[in-house]
């Protein structure tokens, strides 16, 4: 065991001290609970070990016990929560990750752990982010194909900080099929025309879309281009995320929906899909709400709607009526110029919409601020009922 944590704590922290304070309290915690663990193999109790050394909840620990009745010592174990503090993972981190992956407490040290550590180190990966990494992986990191894989993804993604979003966001790219499945996809998009960078960008959006089956990603590909988003456009990573969700026949019955609904025409309804193709994703009742709102209350055209459709993305409730309530009152008080246009007020963060439709009225309308935060809130100040 000392021979173990000795071999961990060379390989994997800069400094004596720095180990020291990170494997410590783990340390203390295995020791406080050795008296409890039975030295006699054949009485070793995991379900005890489990709740007493790794911090399991008791639920918890009858549930990852099923997947541990063969160890017969607490041996391997402690080499791996001693490698686990090594890396600086917390008590309460590794509990989780034993939680998750009970398996974990099986791998070899040795022959796996501190091998990929080594591979992930040598590849620039700080301590930190190999914790991280650990934490996001789960089961994944016991298999030494994790290096491999690391090898590819790091120069796809660009950087490691890239890389550890992308796997918070979708941890199966880690135990996905890389040659027959991620390494194809990524060769389709270069065929289809996009650069390393353009493919870096929408990995580290969309990275579930690395790990769909070929063939689907080649339909998806081909629909987004059929709606009007080809591969180059900033927008293609929404429409492969938008017709991910649907089938064809489901995609055709939207785009339908949005021309009735607001009144396009084909040519209109295929520049707004084209321009924010996640309006297609949209309920039907909440595309309803903003047509009634838009072309009603407001009075835009549906051309005009069509070539602005992030319009159709905002809050109802906390961006799109309450800003209108501003810019009417604004109007009708005299404080605004009647050319100015509602789009312009609404695609603005709230930081620049306050300073520059709120702020500069503080004098004339005072109540403005406070009638402005009512409205986001659902209400509708009485100086905001307008004939």
């Amino acid at each position: 065991m000392l021979r173990l944590h000795k071999y961990v704590l060379t390989q994997l922290l800069p400094s004596s001290s720095a180990s020291a304070s990170a494997i410590s309290p783990l340390s203390r915690l295995i020791s406080a609970a050795a008296p409890a663990v039975s030295p006699n193999p054949s009485s070793f109790a995991v379900e005890e070990y489990l709740v007493a050394t790794c911090g399991l909840t008791r639920p918890q620990a009858a549930k990852a016990s099923a997947k541990l009745s063969h160890l017969k010592s607490p041996a391997k174990p402690d080499a791996v929560l001693a490698f686990l503090a090594g890396l600086g993972l917390s008590g309460a981190d590794v509990a989780a990750l034993v939680a998750k992956d009970p398996q974990l407490l099986c791998a070899g040290v040795e022959k796996t752990l501190a091998p990929n550590v080594a591979g992930l180190t040598g590849f620039g990966l700080s301590p930190s982010e190999i914790a991280r990494l650990v934490w996001l992986s789960r089961n994944s990191f016991r298999s030494r194909s994790i290096v491999s894989k690391l090898q590819y993804y790091l120069p796809l993604f660009g950087s490691s900080e890239h890389l550890l979003r992308a796997f918070k966001r979708n941890p199966y790219l880690l135990s996905s099929d890389l040659e027959g499945v991620v390494k194809p996809n990524v060769a389709y998009l270069h065929e289809c025309g996009l650069g390393a960078c353009d493919i870096a960008k929408l990995c580290i959006s969309r990275p579930g879309l690395l790990v769909i089956n070929p063939e689907r990603f080649q339909d998806m590909v081909a629909y987004a281009e059929n709606i009007g988003v080809p591969c180059g456009s900033g927008m293609f990573s929404h429409a492969l995320h938008a017709v991910a969700c649907f089938s064809k026949e489901e995609i055709a019955a939207r785009v339908d929906y949005l021309k009735n609904t607001f009144m396009w025409t084909d040519a209109e309804v295929g520049i707004a899909v084209s321009k924010a193709p996640l309006i297609l994703t949209r309920s039907k009742e909440s595309l309803q709400r903003r047509s009634e709102f838009l072309i009603s209350k407001v009075g835009l055209e549906p051309a005009y709607i069509a070539c602005r459709p992030a319009m159709l993305t905002y809050s109802l409730e906390g961006r799109l009526r309450p800003r209108y309530y501003v810019v009417k009152f604004l109007k009708e008080s005299g404080l605004l110029d009647h050319d100015r246009g509602y789009f312009g007020a609404v695609t603005i963060s709230e930081k620049v919409f306050v300073e520059k439709f709120i702020c500069p009225h503080k004098d004339a309308a005072p109540h403005l601020a406070e009638d402005y935060a009512t409205a986001c809130r659902g209400e509708v100040p009485a100086r905001f009922s307008f004939t």
